[in-house]
């Protein structure tokens, strides 16, 4: 963020960094708590392997937690840790679903292998309770969700 604000004056605007210096785990549950869903696709940090990849932020947030408190480990994957991909928000009006994957060794590092998931097949379904809705209406029902009032939606 600092270094996007020496730049501003440079440049017409003004950086606006709303997530900046969040405590990360509250983040990261924020962020399921508002029903994003968060797949983990890509591992790289002491804790985290093969079976990590593939996995939902919702599953792994107890773990990264505890791989947090030991090495440091930041929960939201800000240094690298993971790389992941939302396939499902209120916002969405398709789910991103992936239909099969491999997962692949990118280096066999003993203290932090780097794992990541190659998708074969994946597709788009959508949700029907959105399908009518304009932005605003998707907007406004993510507004509830950030304060509690989000239904189940499914597809």
């Amino acid at each position: 963020s600092s270094g996007i604000n020496a730049e501003c004056p440079l440049r017409p605007g003004v950086s606006i960094a709303p997530l900046w210096e969040r405590e990360q785990e509250t983040l990261l549950q924020e962020m399921i708590d508002t029903q994003l869903q968060i797949r983990i696709i890509k591992v790289a940090s002491i804790g985290l392997g093969k079976s990590h990849v593939g996995q939902q932020a919702s599953d792994l947030l107890p773990h990264f937690s505890s791989i947090n408190q030991k090495f440091g480990f930041n929960v939201c994957g800000e240094g690298g840790e993971y790389e992941s991909l939302v396939t499902d928000c209120p916002l969405f009006g398709y789910t991103i679903q992936i239909d099969s994957s491999e997962k692949v060794c990118h280096s066999h590092d003993d203290m932090a292998p780097v794992w990541y998931e190659k998708f074969e097949n994946v597709s788009l379904v959508e949700k029907p309770m959105l399908e009518k809705m304009n932005l605003r209406e998707r907007l406004d029902l993510f507004v509830d969700g950030v304060r509690g009032n989000l239904p189940v939606l499914s597809h």
